[in-house]
């Protein structure tokens, strides 16, 4: 189990090892094809902060030849907000005096004929919160049963569960599992998660190899920006990753990094990552891992996530609407891009602002000038439309080179 295998890494000699990677470091990782952890170390340290324009080219280069120049578009779908933990930053937090619903299966099909109104969407990813009474493995599965007929992929987000319970619900047609470990910090992950199951760090981390062993198709794995120190949780997620490639060689993975940014009258978060250190985390990660799925959510704002379709990112979600219930039927017929309901639920999870630079330019009517390949320039395609897969971009467009100020925006990692 990798709890085990974890137990090997001090967090303080992680932290100190990243910080006095040096510009040699990032040299030598760059000039390598196959990388090891400590060239990955290299890539996210500060170091490497000079050294944006050789990694966006290594991983344009890199996408293009894994991915080709298409985006898996995929859909969230919240089933139930009914949860027994007690987590500090979510909105489903057990204490929290909200309305809890748990969709019945003529909602559930409801739900999936309204998606399939919106659009010829595949990819569909079922949210859950956590509660064994109502939303466990014999609710998801007649989910499963309900939802087959109009999707081809499906996938799940919800509690960690035994290993016959992953092998019951492939059975039942699940393709994959995405969860989130959060922090990979030992001693302060119970700080976070105080009550519920949720609040065993063991049986959390070590749910991925039970959902290896179930024979899970696809495994999504992410920790959220903002609880402790992001470049020690990022390096300990990717020496995660090489663990569960080397045991479990069968199964695909996706990556993601939810970040936390201030909310007034929210969970304040311990670090904040900008913009420029996304993009740079997301480059290190192909330039580690080629075949890796890099996902990113509506938490982030569209003209960021277009900005790096052709510098990792390989899949995207769509509209999302975090609380169970009926969602619209149809677009507006003015609308042609991607968007959420914008529902404030499930967590203090605010999606990230551009520079003012960049929010003035999106004012325009009209997108700008293409710019030089630059991560100093800001510019953007034509809006993709709205399908379960979205071709990029035909030329490389660089993120804004900062983000300088932040909105407070409520959004799920979904």
């Amino acid at each position: 189990m990798f709890s085990d295998e974890l137990q090997q890494w001090e967090w303080d000699e992680t932290t100190a090892a990243i910080s006095s990677k040096t510009a040699a470091d990032v040299e030598r990782a760059l000039s390598r094809e196959h990388l090891d952890i400590d060239d990955f170390m290299a890539l996210i340290s500060p170091a490497a902060g000079a050294y944006l324009e050789p990694m966006a080219r290594k991983a344009n280069r890199m996408t293009l030849e894994r991915f080709g120049r298409t985006i898996s578009m995929y859909i969230p779908m919240y089933v139930s907000n009914a949860c027994t933990n007690s987590c500090v930053y979510c909105g489903f937090n057990h204490a929290n005096p909200i309305h809890r619903i748990t969709l019945t299966q003529e909602q559930v099909k409801a739900e999936c004929e309204a998606i399939r109104r919106l659009a010829p969407f595949e990819n569909l990813l079922i949210v859950s919160g956590e509660f064994p009474r109502l939303n466990g493995v014999d609710y998801l599965e007649e989910v499963l049963h309900t939802v087959r007929p109009y999707f081809n992929n499906l996938t799940i987000e919800v509690m960690p569960m035994k290993q016959a319970h992953y092998e019951r619900l492939v059975r039942s047609g699940l393709n994959g599992v995405v969860c989130f470990q959060e922090t990979y910090h030992r001693e302060r992950y119970r700080d976070y998660h105080p009550r519920g199951m949720k609040s065993f760090f063991e049986w959390r981390v070590n749910g991925f190899d039970r959902m290896g062993a179930a024979g899970v198709h696809k495994i999504g794995m992410g920790v959220l920006i903002g609880l402790e120190d992001w470049r020690t949780d990022i390096t300990m997620m990717a020496r995660h990753l090489r663990y569960l490639r080397r045991n479990y060689w069968k199964t695909r993975y996706s990556v993601n990094f939810p970040r936390m940014c201030p909310a007034e009258g929210g969970y304040q978060p311990k670090v904040v990552m900008s913009d420029r250190e996304l993009a740079q985390v997301t480059m290190a990660f192909r330039l580690f891992d080629a075949d890796v799925d890099i996902s990113y959510s509506t938490r982030e704002d569209p003209v960021f996530r277009r900005n790096m379709m052709r510098l990792g990112v390989t899949s995207m979600s769509a509209g999302s609407r975090t609380e169970p219930g009926p969602r619209r039927a149809a677009r507006s017929s003015a609308s042609t891009s991607i968007r959420s309901t914008a529902t404030p639920m499930r967590s203090a999870r605010p999606r990230t602002c551009l520079s003012p630079r960049v929010q003035a330019t999106r004012t325009s009517t009209s997108p700008p000038t293409a710019q030089p390949a630059t991560l100093r320039a800001t510019s953007w395609p034509s809006r993709p439309p709205m399908s379960s897969t979205a071709a990029a971009p035909s030329s490389v467009r660089q993120c804004s080179a900062a983000s300088t100020t932040r909105t407070t925006w409520q959004r799920s990692r979904s």
